[in-house]
């Protein structure tokens, strides 16, 4: 029988969710206790694995997230930002690590979950995969490195069933080469050219987004000078690198004190 800590995925029939239940159910780190689905969701009620078209796990699809929570010992949440809020409270009540994937949150989304982080382990990052945080690790070194010169740009690209733009993963990059110029990036932050929007002002930190097709996500921070550019780039290719950040954080989780982290906290960066 499978050991270590039993983990829940909200959004059970997502692609994401999928990914997630594929990587939990093939792991001999953890196991799958259960899998959420909102209220009235064709899913509810079956084995999440026949739902999947797959064979039974022994798992029920349910839309009860406190019944769900309280046999788990962490929670991993890729759904939209209203729903991660409410599981924030649940999954403090159930003492289960949550680890968020969710983007597009705002402000007061996140105050909520970070109140949430003083009961349970809350890891919340825009992306979960081990290279992107890298990136993210060197876009701060290099802005640091180099004066306002130098144009900052991030592009990203996903597939076109996201509903956010720019991307987690872009305002995370954003914000490290905020951090590596010592500014905030809601100073110098510029997402919405369209039409005449006269040139571009020195110190900005443009954004541009890409939605087509099945992109699973592509990042690339430009650094741009007269007669230079420096282009730092991920690709992700399948999302199992995401899944398997997530689980990596889930483990994690387990023995660290209540408080807020992210993917740079698990990964030791």
């Amino acid at each position: 029988m499978t050991q270590g800590p039993g983990i829940v995925v909200t959004g059970a029939s997502g692609r994401m969710g999928q990914m997630l239940i594929e990587t939990i159910v093939a792991s001999d780190a953890c196991h799958l206790v259960g899998a959420l689905e909102r209220d009235g969701h064709d899913w509810v009620g079956q084995d999440v694995g026949t739902a999947m078209g797959g064979q039974p796990v022994g798992v029920v699809v349910t839309s009860d997230a406190l019944e769900a929570f309280v046999k788990a010992q962490a929670v991993i949440d890729f759904t939209a930002p209203a729903a991660t809020v409410a599981f924030s409270e649940l999954a403090a009540q159930a003492k289960a690590v949550h680890v968020i994937g969710t983007t597009g949150m705002t402000d007061d989304d996140i105050a909520a979950v970070n109140a949430a982080s003083h009961h349970t382990v809350v890891v919340r990052a825009g992306n979960m995969s081990l290279g992107v945080n890298l990136l993210v690790q060197l876009t701060k070194k290099v802005a640091a490195a180099l004066d306002e010169d130098f144009d900052i740009e991030v592009i990203e690209a996903h597939h076109h069933h996201k509903v956010d733009a720019p991307s987690g993963t872009a305002l995370m990059l954003g914000e490290a080469a905020a951090e590596g110029r010592g500014v905030a990036l809601d100073d110098v932050k510029d997402s919405g050219r369209d039409g005449i929007t006269g040139a571009r002002k020195r110190g900005d930190i443009g954004f541009s987004a890409i939605r087509g097709g099945d992109i699973v996500g592509e990042h690339d921070v430009l650094f741009a000078a007269p007669g230079e550019r420096i282009v730092l780039r991920h690709m992700a290719t399948d999302r199992k690198v995401f899944a398997r950040g997530a689980l990596k954080a889930a483990l994690w989780g387990q023995t660290q004190k209540p408080g807020a982290y992210d993917m740079l906290d698990v990964l030791g960066l």
